[in-house]
């Protein structure tokens, strides 16, 4: 069975790209009332407020929807003695909001099996990962309770990988892809394959669905992918533009502002490699040269980046952002929607 539709319980082969941070209720439930698969990212949530959130969801939809994580890939850094000397060399930025450096936690992120049993006993159609393999304890678990597992891929070894994995389908995602790389057999900076290039490659490789990811923003690009072979799509910043997402709008004017070739890939905000729009606090980080191991960066970025977004101050948020921003053109999801639908074949 190769029919994404099929295998997912959707109508449409068109899938949200899942955001960490930014993934809101209206967006997801806009995507999955459509017929696609609405994704709502679930990094940094513990059990309790994917409790609450899977509640809204299902108040918000009936379709099908996926609940995306991150695995843990082994070099997370816990909080230790270290975490005042990261706090110190980002306290310009606390200071510019106006808040004080956050203590040491007690946690970055919560573990891995709190947010796997809140995920089990929410049921979600799918379940999909990043940054590695699903254990098979995990696959196992999620199709005893009916659950379909979608991983992600950067190379062909690493779809090889997902497909002896047992996974359900694969997202084949390019280089060109808004925010983090989601590399785990090589280093990110070794797998910054384009989607062209990977997504046929992979086609070929496995013998499962694979989903294209990375510069797709209109009917165009789903029309490309489909033909060298994907069994459909996902996209994130053209959905990411819209008035249904948690983005602001100084991060949506900066999706229509940065060109192609204005958007970097950067460790800056978060200690990991992701693309988005340069701005003020990217390159002074840079620039510093102190920046801190994943999570123990992204813990202390999201703190001033919260406040900077509430007050619209763009040169110190996140403006995650693939390559073909400029052509997120649509104000609404469903516009969105309709002109990625006009690209899938009959």
């Amino acid at each position: 069975m190769n029919d994404l539709r099929d295998v997912l319980g959707i109508r449409h082969p068109i899938v949200l790209g899942p955001f960490g941070g930014l993934s809101s209720i209206a967006l997801t439930a806009s995507v999955s009332e459509a017929g696609g698969l609405g994704s709502f990212g679930l990094y940094g949530y513990d059990a309790e407020r994917i409790r609450s959130t899977v509640a809204e969801l299902r108040q918000a939809t009936s379709a099908p929807f996926a609940l995306n994580i991150w695995l843990p890939s082994g070099d997370e850094v816990r909080p230790g003695p270290e975490h005042d000397d990261y706090a110190t060399a980002l306290a310009p930025f606390f200071s510019e909001v106006g808040i004080q450096p956050p203590a040491r936690p007690d946690r970055y992120l919560p573990s891995l099996d709190e947010q796997l049993g809140a995920i089990w006993q929410a049921a979600p159609a799918v379940l999909s990962v990043v940054f590695g393999v699903p254990s098979r304890s995990i696959v196992e678990e999620a199709h005893r309770r009916d659950i379909r597992v979608v991983g992600t891929a950067t190379t062909v070894a690493e779809a090889v990988a997902l497909e002896a994995g047992g996974v359900d389908a694969i997202v084949a995602t390019g280089a060109e892809a808004a925010g983090h790389r989601v590399s785990f057999l090589k280093p990110t900076s070794d797998s910054l394959v384009g989607l062209f290039s990977l997504l046929p490659q992979v086609a070929d490789a496995v013998d499962i669905p694979v989903i294209a990811a990375g510069g797709i923003a209109d009917r165009r690009g789903v029309a490309a992918a489909f033909a060298l072979g994907a069994a459909g799509v996902q996209v994130g910043t053209s959905f990411l533009a819209t008035a249904e997402s948690a983005a602001n709008d100084v991060h949506r004017a900066a999706i229509r502002e940065t060109a192609a070739d204005e958007s970097v890939l950067t460790r800056a905000m978060s200690g990991r490699l992701a693309r988005g729009a340069r701005n003020r606090a990217v390159t002074a980080i840079e620039e510093s040269g102190a920046i801190a191991p994943f999570p123990a960066q992204n813990w202390l970025t999201g703190r001033f980046r919260a406040e900077a977004g509430q007050r619209g101050l763009g040169d110190l948020q996140s403006l995650w952002l693939g390559q073909s921003a400029p052509l997120a053109r649509w104000d609404a999801a469903a516009d969105v929607f309709e002109e990625l639908l006009a690209g899938v074949p009959a």
